[in-house]
Protein backbone atom coordinates (compact mmCIF):
# COMPACT_ATOMS: atom_id res chain seq x y z
CA UNK A 1 0.00 0.00 0.00
CA UNK A 2 0.99 3.36 -0.88
CA UNK A 3 1.12 5.60 2.02
CA UNK A 4 3.01 8.45 0.84
CA UNK A 5 1.06 11.69 -0.39
CA UNK A 6 0.21 10.98 -3.68
CA UNK A 7 -0.16 14.41 -5.45
CA UNK A 8 -2.79 15.31 -7.81
CA UNK A 9 -2.24 17.50 -10.95
CA UNK A 10 -5.00 19.03 -12.84
CA UNK A 11 -6.13 19.21 -16.17
CA UNK A 12 -6.33 21.99 -18.62
CA UNK A 13 -6.16 21.75 -21.95
CA UNK A 14 -5.55 25.17 -24.02
CA UNK A 15 -6.93 23.51 -27.13
CA UNK A 16 -9.83 22.52 -29.19
CA UNK A 17 -8.65 19.26 -30.15
CA UNK A 18 -8.29 17.40 -26.63
CA UNK A 19 -10.32 14.14 -26.25
CA UNK A 20 -12.25 15.50 -23.50
CA UNK A 21 -14.02 18.51 -24.22
CA UNK A 22 -14.65 19.36 -20.75
CA UNK A 23 -11.11 20.05 -20.00
CA UNK A 24 -10.73 22.61 -22.67
CA UNK A 25 -10.22 26.08 -22.02
CA UNK A 26 -9.56 28.34 -25.09
CA UNK A 27 -10.25 32.06 -23.47
CA UNK A 28 -8.88 33.29 -20.45
CA UNK A 29 -11.87 33.54 -18.56
CA UNK A 30 -12.63 29.64 -19.54
CA UNK A 31 -8.76 28.70 -18.28
CA UNK A 32 -9.63 31.09 -15.21
CA UNK A 33 -12.79 29.41 -14.21
CA UNK A 34 -11.47 25.55 -14.88
CA UNK A 35 -8.15 26.26 -12.89
CA UNK A 36 -10.38 27.71 -10.00
CA UNK A 37 -12.18 24.65 -9.87
CA UNK A 38 -9.74 22.45 -9.84
CA UNK A 39 -7.83 24.15 -7.60
CA UNK A 40 -10.92 24.15 -5.02
CA UNK A 41 -11.44 20.46 -5.52
CA UNK A 42 -7.86 19.89 -4.32
CA UNK A 43 -5.27 20.03 -7.43
CA UNK A 44 -1.64 20.05 -6.11
CA UNK A 45 -0.07 21.03 -9.10
CA UNK A 46 -2.19 22.42 -12.59
CA UNK A 47 -1.07 21.29 -15.97
CA UNK A 48 -1.61 23.27 -18.72
CA UNK A 49 -0.70 22.22 -22.61
CA UNK A 50 -1.65 24.04 -25.95
CA UNK A 51 -0.72 21.05 -28.16
CA UNK A 52 -3.47 17.78 -28.64
CA UNK A 53 -1.16 14.70 -28.29
CA UNK A 54 -4.18 12.43 -28.40
CA UNK A 55 -3.57 9.32 -31.13
CA UNK A 56 -3.77 10.56 -34.68
CA UNK A 57 -3.31 14.31 -33.62
CA UNK A 58 -0.53 16.60 -35.72
CA UNK A 59 1.10 18.97 -33.61
CA UNK A 60 0.23 22.97 -33.38
CA UNK A 61 2.82 25.07 -34.72
CA UNK A 62 5.48 26.45 -32.22
CA UNK A 63 3.85 30.14 -32.23
CA UNK A 64 0.51 28.93 -31.90
CA UNK A 65 1.41 26.97 -28.92
CA UNK A 66 3.13 30.07 -27.51
CA UNK A 67 -0.05 31.88 -28.05
CA UNK A 68 -2.10 29.49 -26.31
CA UNK A 69 0.82 28.87 -23.37
CA UNK A 70 1.28 32.58 -22.95
CA UNK A 71 -2.51 33.29 -22.71
CA UNK A 72 -2.45 30.79 -19.31
CA UNK A 73 0.15 32.06 -17.97
CA UNK A 74 -1.18 35.58 -17.60
CA UNK A 75 -4.23 33.86 -15.92
CA UNK A 76 -1.66 31.78 -13.81
CA UNK A 77 0.67 34.92 -12.96
CA UNK A 78 -3.17 37.01 -12.02
CA UNK A 79 -4.54 34.42 -9.84
CA UNK A 80 -2.65 31.42 -9.02
CA UNK A 81 1.05 31.84 -8.93
CA UNK A 82 0.78 30.22 -5.31
CA UNK A 83 0.01 27.00 -6.56
CA UNK A 84 2.79 25.22 -8.85
CA UNK A 85 2.48 24.94 -12.38
CA UNK A 86 3.61 22.17 -15.16
CA UNK A 87 3.29 22.96 -18.92
CA UNK A 88 3.04 20.31 -21.14
CA UNK A 89 5.77 20.84 -23.36
CA UNK A 90 8.52 19.33 -25.56
CA UNK A 91 9.59 22.59 -27.16
CA UNK A 92 12.45 23.86 -25.38
CA UNK A 93 11.41 27.31 -26.82
CA UNK A 94 8.27 26.83 -25.04
CA UNK A 95 10.20 25.75 -22.03
CA UNK A 96 12.39 28.87 -21.58
CA UNK A 97 9.80 31.90 -22.78
CA UNK A 98 7.66 30.30 -20.12
CA UNK A 99 10.76 30.20 -17.48
CA UNK A 100 11.35 33.69 -18.81
CA UNK A 101 7.95 35.21 -17.62
CA UNK A 102 7.12 33.04 -14.18
CA UNK A 103 9.94 31.39 -13.00
CA UNK A 104 10.08 28.01 -11.85
CA UNK A 105 8.01 25.46 -12.90
CA UNK A 106 7.54 21.98 -14.11
CA UNK A 107 8.25 20.63 -17.74
CA UNK A 108 5.93 18.22 -18.89
CA UNK A 109 7.62 16.92 -21.93
CA UNK A 110 5.74 13.84 -23.58
CA UNK A 111 9.02 13.25 -25.83
CA UNK A 112 11.29 12.49 -22.92
CA UNK A 113 13.51 15.08 -24.85
CA UNK A 114 13.48 13.03 -27.90
CA UNK A 115 12.06 15.50 -29.63
CA UNK A 116 14.15 18.63 -28.79
CA UNK A 117 17.84 18.10 -28.43
CA UNK A 118 18.01 21.38 -25.98
CA UNK A 119 15.21 20.68 -23.92
CA UNK A 120 17.63 18.18 -21.60
CA UNK A 121 20.13 20.76 -20.95
CA UNK A 122 17.73 23.48 -20.52
CA UNK A 123 16.25 21.93 -17.58
CA UNK A 124 19.28 20.69 -16.08
CA UNK A 125 20.80 24.66 -16.74
CA UNK A 126 17.88 25.80 -15.11
CA UNK A 127 17.17 23.70 -12.47
CA UNK A 128 13.21 22.88 -13.45
CA UNK A 129 11.46 19.90 -12.56
CA UNK A 130 11.00 17.42 -15.42
CA UNK A 131 8.41 14.30 -15.90
CA UNK A 132 10.02 12.36 -18.80
CA UNK A 133 7.35 10.44 -20.60
CA UNK A 134 7.47 7.04 -22.64
CA UNK A 135 6.41 7.28 -26.26
CA UNK A 136 7.62 6.04 -29.42
CA UNK A 137 7.29 8.18 -33.03
CA UNK A 138 4.86 11.19 -32.63
CA UNK A 139 0.63 11.09 -31.93
CA UNK A 140 0.19 10.77 -35.52
CA UNK A 141 1.93 7.54 -35.89
CA UNK A 142 2.83 6.08 -32.52
CA UNK A 143 -0.08 3.69 -32.38
CA UNK A 144 2.24 1.51 -35.65
CA UNK A 145 5.24 1.06 -32.72
CA UNK A 146 3.59 -1.10 -30.06
CA UNK A 147 5.85 -4.10 -30.60
CA UNK A 148 7.45 -5.04 -27.35
CA UNK A 149 9.45 -8.30 -25.90
CA UNK A 150 7.80 -7.35 -22.84
CA UNK A 151 6.12 -3.90 -22.14
CA UNK A 152 6.80 -3.66 -18.28
CA UNK A 153 10.65 -4.44 -18.81
CA UNK A 154 11.18 -2.69 -21.72
CA UNK A 155 9.86 0.27 -20.25
CA UNK A 156 11.80 0.40 -17.96
CA UNK A 157 14.86 -0.35 -19.66
CA UNK A 158 14.05 2.71 -21.66
CA UNK A 159 14.44 5.16 -18.54
CA UNK A 160 17.50 3.25 -17.14
CA UNK A 161 18.95 4.49 -20.49
CA UNK A 162 17.60 7.91 -19.89
CA UNK A 163 18.71 8.35 -16.68
CA UNK A 164 22.31 8.15 -17.96
CA UNK A 165 20.83 11.11 -20.59
CA UNK A 166 19.95 13.00 -17.53
CA UNK A 167 22.73 12.62 -15.34
CA UNK A 168 24.69 14.17 -18.08
CA UNK A 169 22.35 17.36 -18.85
CA UNK A 170 22.44 17.72 -15.30
CA UNK A 171 19.44 16.25 -13.77
CA UNK A 172 18.86 15.08 -10.98
CA UNK A 173 15.36 14.56 -9.63
CA UNK A 174 13.18 13.67 -12.70
CA UNK A 175 9.81 12.25 -12.61
CA UNK A 176 9.05 8.66 -14.55
CA UNK A 177 6.12 8.84 -16.46
CA UNK A 178 5.25 5.02 -18.64
CA UNK A 179 3.21 6.65 -21.07
CA UNK A 180 -0.52 4.81 -20.90
CA UNK A 181 -2.03 5.63 -24.04
CA UNK A 182 1.75 6.24 -25.96
CA UNK A 183 2.32 3.71 -28.40
CA UNK A 184 0.48 0.75 -26.44
CA UNK A 185 -2.25 -1.26 -27.46
CA UNK A 186 -5.66 -1.81 -25.10
CA UNK A 187 -3.67 -5.05 -23.42
CA UNK A 188 -0.36 -3.30 -22.70
CA UNK A 189 -1.91 -0.71 -21.04
CA UNK A 190 -3.47 -2.83 -18.91
CA UNK A 191 -0.26 -5.32 -18.45
CA UNK A 192 1.45 -1.87 -17.35
CA UNK A 193 -0.55 -0.96 -14.88
CA UNK A 194 -0.40 -4.55 -13.43
CA UNK A 195 3.63 -4.21 -12.81
CA UNK A 196 3.54 -0.55 -12.10
CA UNK A 197 5.52 -1.49 -8.81
CA UNK A 198 8.22 -2.63 -11.35
CA UNK A 199 8.73 1.32 -12.18
CA UNK A 200 10.01 1.79 -8.69
CA UNK A 201 13.20 0.28 -8.71
CA UNK A 202 14.26 3.06 -11.06
CA UNK A 203 14.20 5.29 -8.20
CA UNK A 204 12.37 8.01 -8.90
CA UNK A 205 8.51 9.45 -8.39
CA UNK A 206 5.96 7.92 -10.89
CA UNK A 207 3.54 9.99 -13.07
CA UNK A 208 0.23 8.16 -13.92
CA UNK A 209 -2.04 9.42 -17.27
CA UNK A 210 -4.70 7.00 -17.50
CA UNK A 211 -7.51 9.61 -16.83
CA UNK A 212 -11.06 8.99 -18.93
CA UNK A 213 -8.20 7.32 -21.81
CA UNK A 214 -9.33 5.13 -24.97
CA UNK A 215 -7.67 2.13 -23.77
CA UNK A 216 -10.42 2.47 -20.73
CA UNK A 217 -13.32 3.88 -22.94
CA UNK A 218 -13.09 1.60 -25.97
CA UNK A 219 -12.31 -1.69 -23.60
CA UNK A 220 -15.64 -0.66 -22.33
CA UNK A 221 -17.45 0.29 -25.50
CA UNK A 222 -18.58 3.46 -23.98
CA UNK A 223 -17.56 7.28 -24.65
CA UNK A 224 -14.45 9.41 -22.67
CA UNK A 225 -17.60 11.19 -20.90
CA UNK A 226 -18.42 8.23 -19.56
CA UNK A 227 -15.32 6.94 -18.39
CA UNK A 228 -15.18 8.33 -14.96
CA UNK A 229 -16.32 5.29 -13.09
CA UNK A 230 -13.52 3.00 -14.12
CA UNK A 231 -10.86 5.36 -14.30
CA UNK A 232 -11.80 6.10 -10.70
CA UNK A 233 -11.14 2.29 -9.90
CA UNK A 234 -7.91 2.51 -12.13
CA UNK A 235 -6.44 5.12 -10.14
CA UNK A 236 -7.32 3.32 -6.81
CA UNK A 237 -5.03 0.08 -8.56
CA UNK A 238 -2.41 2.77 -9.36
CA UNK A 239 -1.78 3.66 -5.82
CA UNK A 240 -2.04 0.86 -4.70
CA UNK A 241 0.47 -0.10 -6.79
CA UNK A 242 2.89 2.88 -6.27
CA UNK A 243 2.05 5.92 -7.87
CA UNK A 244 3.18 8.89 -6.75
CA UNK A 245 1.11 11.79 -8.74
CA UNK A 246 -2.47 11.38 -10.54
CA UNK A 247 -2.53 13.70 -14.01
CA UNK A 248 -6.25 13.49 -14.09
CA UNK A 249 -9.23 15.89 -15.53
CA UNK A 250 -11.69 15.14 -12.63
CA UNK A 251 -9.57 16.03 -9.11
CA UNK A 252 -12.54 16.02 -7.08
CA UNK A 253 -12.87 12.04 -7.56
CA UNK A 254 -9.23 11.72 -8.02
CA UNK A 255 -8.94 13.40 -4.19
CA UNK A 256 -11.65 11.17 -2.90
CA UNK A 257 -9.77 8.04 -4.45
CA UNK A 258 -6.97 8.91 -2.71
CA UNK A 259 -8.41 8.98 0.39
CA UNK A 260 -10.18 6.06 0.36
CA UNK A 261 -6.84 4.41 0.01
CA UNK A 262 -4.52 5.66 2.06
CA UNK A 263 -7.14 5.72 4.89
CA UNK A 264 -8.51 2.05 5.05
CA UNK A 265 -8.51 0.92 8.62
Amino acid sequence: MNKKKVQIMGIVNITDDSYFSVSRAFNPDAIYNRTKKLISEGADIIDIGACSTRPGSKYVSEAEEWNRISMALEVYKSHFSDVPLSVDTFRSSIAIKTYDKIGHFMVNDISAGEEDDAMLPLVGKLGLDYVAMHKRGVPANMQQFCQYENVTKDIIKYFEEFAVKANDAGLKDWIVDPGFGFSKNIEQNYELLEHLEDFQSLGHKILIGISRKSFIYKKLGITPEEALPATSKLHMKAIEKGADILRVHDVAEAAKIIYLCQNKN
